[in-house]
């Protein structure tokens, strides 16, 4: 049998594995995997195309009908550029408070739910407890999307899955949708002294981005509406864009990073759709009358399903008890839930921390917060061997 550590021993070890995004986050994914192995329990690695990552899956218990996953992405945002009173991958406790990166976004859920295994495995479970630790949830959800397929073969239908991103261990039943694309531009190439001849990629990236402002305004003013969200209304964002190689050259190249945050209850596919249109009918007729090789092309390359409230419903009255909440409320950031119910599980997102103190400087969880949720992990114990 392991030695058994605490939610903080366990925090203090995922902290150490720098598992920023761009990394690999294999070591980490060892680490589970061999303290699991340490109770008996056995665990499934989904990893990427070169193997640099992997998702990690467990049930303790008996893979029946009526489990409840626990749901947790291993990696973390870059600390490039950010001013830290400590060093971000250490955990320091000062008063009160676990600073480091990824204690509140969330490897402070992962580190509650390891350290609840000895008590799930002494437990007479009835129904099983599932692990679901994946890769990539920062820069797209891509592990997730990458692991839903063995989910959905290998774990028998989950009562409730637990999405533990920082909520301060409220419930929530729903966040938007994030949709993100990148338009590409081919231009033609001239002296500036010469525009006739040229084809302006940046002139073209301006035109589509006042397009997808006419797209924002009409989500605002005329578009679906949640008044549980703030904005109530699906949000644009236009992100990175490059172009260009100097003052006296038209560019023959731009491209930028748009998305947009759906309600609940709005058609990403139309609006996407619009977009595409614009595209096929108005702007690349226009780009290719001027040279055969001009053109644009748009592609989603991240998208967060929006995690729709079913109020009443046996997962959320399962999660309220857990959390020994009476009321939900709904988040303004994307998870991972939302993939969870694309293939039927029906999820909620509660976990310890504040989102706000994720992704800046000096990121912490308090520990009152790792211990509300330890007590969340107890009553889970106790619920699932009833």
């Amino acid at each position: 049998m392991a030695k058994r550590l605490s939610t903080t021993d366990l925090l203090g070890k995922l902290i150490a594995f720098d598992t920023t995004s761009r990394n690999s986050n294999m070591e980490l994914i060892h680490f589970v995997r061999d303290y699991l192995a340490g109770y008996d329990i056995k665990a499934s690695q989904v990893k990427n195309e070169d193997g640099s990552k992997a998702n990690l899956f467990a049930t303790i218990g008996p893979n029946v009908p009526g489990g409840v996953v626990l749901s947790g992405h291993t990696d973390v945002v870059p600390v490039d550029g950010q001013q830290w009173a400590t060093e971000p991958f250490t955990m320091t406790e000062q008063g009160g408070k676990l600073y480091g990166r990824g204690t509140a976004d969330m490897k402070g859920f992962i580190a509650c739910a390891l350290a609840a295994v000895p008590l799930f495995v002494a437990a007479d479970l009835k129904k099983p407890v599932h692990l679901a630790f994946s890769y990539d949830e920062e820069v797209g959800c891509l592990g997730i999307q990458a692991m839903l397929p063995d989910l959905k073969k290998h774990i028998a239908p989950p009562r409730l899955v637990v999405v533990g991103e920082p909520t301060m261990m409220t419930v929530a039943n729903a966040h938007k949708g994030q949709y993100v694309s990148k338009t590409i531009i081919i231009g033609k190439e001239a002296h500036s002294s010469r525009p006739e001849e040229g084809v302006n990629a940046v002139e073209v990236a301006a035109e589509l981005i006042r397009y997808i402002g006419t797209l924002r305004d009409k989500a605002r003013d005329n578009g679906v509406r949640d008044e549980a969200f703030d904005p109530p209304y699906t949000s644009f964002n236009i992100g990175p864009i490059k172009g260009g190689s100097a003052f006296n050259i038209i560019p023959n190249g731009c491209e930028f990073d748009w998305e947009f945050r759906s309600v609940p209850g709005d058609d990403p596919a139309k609006i996407l759709g619009h977009y595409q249109q614009h595209l096929d009918h108005v702007v690349n007729p226009r780009l290719k009358a001027l040279d055969p090789a001009c053109k644009v092309e748009n592609s989603v390359w991240a998208y967060l399903p929006p995690l729709i409230a079913e109020p009443g419903c046996d997962a959320e009255t399962l999660a309220l008890a857990l959390a020994a909440k009476n009321d939900t409320c709904v988040l303004a950031f994307g998870t991972e839930g939302g993939h969870f119910g694309s293939i039927d599980f029906p999820a909620v997102v509660c976990g310890p921390g504040d989102i706000g103190n994720a992704h800046k400087p000096d990121e912490f969880v308090e520990i009152s917060q790792l211990d509300a949720c330890d007590t969340f992990m107890k009553r889970l114990a106790e619920a699932l061997s009833t």
